[in-house]
């Protein structure tokens, strides 16, 4: 009877199961095998960074703007706020509305929100998130799964804050702010009004502060950061059971924020990992857990806020401001100063690849290099301070997570849309897909469909339309009119609120980011009076220029061109040399005027944000031009010899090497991975492209 039971197990599964045979009740004992059902959907929404538009304050501070469309009353942001900042505050309201429509219309029924879906945790806002979820919840079944970013919480423990660029009355900017921040020094009572000399009176309310893990972790209790009942299981790095063992009141038990802290001091991880030099040590939270919301899939949610304790002397115990903030920490300082989850994630994959689950990681911060392999060449140019470079994981770092053995991880933060290939010289392989926001250009999420246990299908689903996007521009012509009365410095062009659709309305935010941040303050001044000065005919002829004409006499005659006409026969023989270099190409040089040096950087932008959803915006016929460019300009001639000879070079010398090293990286942003539709083999480590039909 024993070699028949045998018989019967191997004919069954001869190839991966485990048999055993022991006794003659007993017959063969299995280790099941526990694969994702095909179909099973997953949606990915960093970055929501929300802010309750129609917001009301506990104490009623603020009673917000009459809007005529709602009927409600707007507490929002100002437009100059948002078009100064990487991410939108107001609009993403009714994209996260749009995206949440979208996925139930889909019949999705597992959405991660991977960091920054607050924008900083106060409390006025986080209850706003938390109705809008419990609500798509209840009527859709949709489970939601957080995990905290650098916007939520901005320090692991509440501290004073707000935000003075609220907007309004008569289109002005309103402070309001929580008791301890700027002029809210202090004040009795549930809210006050402090004249501090501004325009508006600074409003004073707690509903504003920045609320640390309790608050935060509390409002979305059910939304990941707790078991549910019906999850098949669930754990975190603290608890002390295993899935022989597991229920869910154990689990719940175990799941209390108290339980769930560990020691980090300034040089690195405390507890059995700390070092006796170690100091300035406290204990904090950690959030990260993994839930297995349907049989044979393990989702992992990796909190990777590292807030490293600074060295301060005569402050308050856990006091927030005691220590750094997260953004630039990511993985970086994960693998030194939170130790035991990266132990964690190895002991995940080794237990998850045993029994057969489908892994899936997600976290706030990428694993990857997410510039498509060009991140020197951005330091080169732009300088490695700028570009968010600080928040690229290092090469060992990046080692070290593939070395853990997971290999696919969504991310955020970098508010772009990217595919981030790893692999070693011994086969291993990790996908960080970086995916984007929908409070910026291009607005869009990932969804993940598994085909089976190893192939994923990952599509980006961008939201071109979005109902009531528009619904607060009333507000803003008042803001508009308001800055022109007053003669303000620095106004927004009006034109932005002619968009006809949100993806139209997030193009013209990057347009306005590249105008009043990116150029002024990520450009050297070379580059950027350059582009600021010529259009694409003048940079064709100026590639195929002669001319003795030094930057430093350009710059003090305010880019005039005609200076570089002076000498008509280099002149002529350049223009007659670029439009033969045009027409071979099939172009007529002066269709190369249609664009100016704005619309490159602006094309940059959007295609570091956006990657290839970005082509579709880009004119093809400029994006062949550009093409063109480069080519002209692939001169050796080295790039840091130009900056050193500094304004007493040849301007024409300086353009090649400034334009030439901008087109290189215009091109590797268009050269890495797919980012739009692709299919990973989670097996071999390949990645196909979805073409589309």
């Amino acid at each position: 009877m024993l070699a028949a039971n045998a018989s019967i197990c191997v004919s069954l599964k001869l190839v991966v199961l485990l048999s055993v045979c022991a006794g003659v009740f007993s017959g063969c004992i299995h280790q099941p095998r526990e694969h994702i059902q095909a179909g099973v959907q997953i949606a990915f929404l960093p970055d929501i960074h929300f802010h309750d538009v129609y917001a009301d304050f506990d104490d009623g501070a603020f009673q917000g703007l009459p809007n005529s469309i709602s009927g409600q009353a707007a507490t929002i942001r100002t437009l100059s706020a948002q078009l100064d900042s990487t991410r939108l505050f107001n609009e993403n309201y009714f994209a996260l509305l749009a995206a949440l429509d979208d996925v139930a219309a889909r019949g999705i029924k597992y959405v991660a929100l991977p960091g920054d879906f607050s924008d900083d945790g106060q409390p006025v806002h986080m209850r706003g998130l938390r109705r809008i979820l419990d609500d798509y919840a209840e009527r859709y079944g949709i489970r939601f799964f957080a995990a905290p970013g650098n916007h939520d919480p901005q320090r692991p423990y509440t501290r004073p804050a707000g935000k003075i660029d609220y907007l309004g009355h008569g289109g002005q900017q309103q402070r309001i702010l929580s008791r301890g921040a700027l002029e809210c020094a202090d004040y009795s009572g549930r809210s006050a009004v402090v004249d501090a000399g501004f325009a508006l009176n600074t409003i004073c309310t707690e509903d504003v502060v920045e609320q640390g893990y309790e608050g935060i972790v509390a409002q979305l209790s059910a939304h990941g950061f707790y078991p549910s009942a019906g999850d098949v299981y669930w754990e975190t790095p603290y608890s002390h059971y295993t899935e022989r063992s597991y229920s869910f009141e154990k689990a719940t038990r175990q799941a209390k924020l108290s339980y769930r802290h560990y020691e980090v001091c300034h040089q690195g991880t405390g507890g059995k990992y700390k070092q006796a030099h170690f100091d300035h040590c406290y204990q904090v939270p950690d959030v990260s857990y993994l839930v297995e919301p349907v049989k044979g899939l393990w989702l992992l949610a990796i909190d990777a806020n590292v807030y490293v304790p600074r060295k301060l002397v005569g402050d308050t115990e856990h006091h927030a401001n005691r220590f750094e903030g997260a953004g630039n920490a990511g993985y970086n300082k994960l693998t030194s100063h939170k130790t035991q989850v990266l132990d964690w994630i190895k002991d995940i994959v080794k237990r998850a690849n045993a029994k057969h689950k489908t892994l899936v990681a997600f976290s706030h911060y990428p694993m990857t290099e997410f510039y498509d392999g060009a991140s020197d060449k951005i330091a080169d140019l732009f300088g490695s301070g700028n570009f968010q470079l600080v928040r690229k994981p290092r090469d060992d770092v990046v080692s070290a997570l593939a070395v853990s053995g997971l290999k696919l991880h969504i991310a955020g933060h970098m508010h772009i849309n990217d595919t981030g290939v790893y692999r070693n010289d011994t086969g291993q392989f990790l996908f960080n897909i970086q995916a984007p926001t929908l409070a910026a250009y291009v607005p869009a999420y990932k969804l993940l469909t598994f085909n089976t246990s190893q192939k994923v299908d990952v599509k980006t689903i961008v939201l071109d339309q979005v109902p009531r996007f528009n619904e607060l521009f009333e507000h803003y012509r008042q803001e508009h009119a308001y800055l022109k009365r007053s003669n303000a410095q620095s106004i927004w062009d009006i034109n932005i609120l002619s968009a006809k659709n949100y993806r139209e309305f997030t193009n013209w935010h990057i347009s306005e980011l590249t105008r009043r941040r990116f150029l002024p303050k990520e450009w050297p001044r070379e580059l950027r009076d350059m582009v600021l000065s010529f259009n694409g005919e003048q940079m064709l002829v100026l590639s195929q220029l002669q001319s003795t004409v030094t930057l430093a006499q350009m710059q003090q005659s305010g880019f005039d061109f005609a200076l570089l006409k002076k000498d008509d026969k280099q002149w002529s023989t350049a223009y007659h040399r670029a439009k033969v270099l045009a027409s071979a190409n099939g172009f007529d040089l002066r269709q190369f005027s249609q664009w100016n040096g704005f619309d490159l950087a602006t094309d940059f932008y959007r295609l570091r944000n956006a990657d290839q959803l970005a082509l579709n915006d880009i004119p093809a016929e400029r994006l062949r031009q550009y093409r063109l460019l480069t080519q002209a300009l692939n001169k050796p001639i080295v790039f840091k010899q130009s900056i050193d000879a500094g304004l007493h070079s040849p301007v024409v010398q300086v353009f090649a090497q400034y334009f030439g090293a901008l087109l290189q990286l215009f091109n590797a942003f268009q050269g890495g991975a797919p980012s739009g539709h692709f299919v990973l083999d989670l097996q071999q480590g390949s990645i196909i492209e979805v073409l589309q039909q």
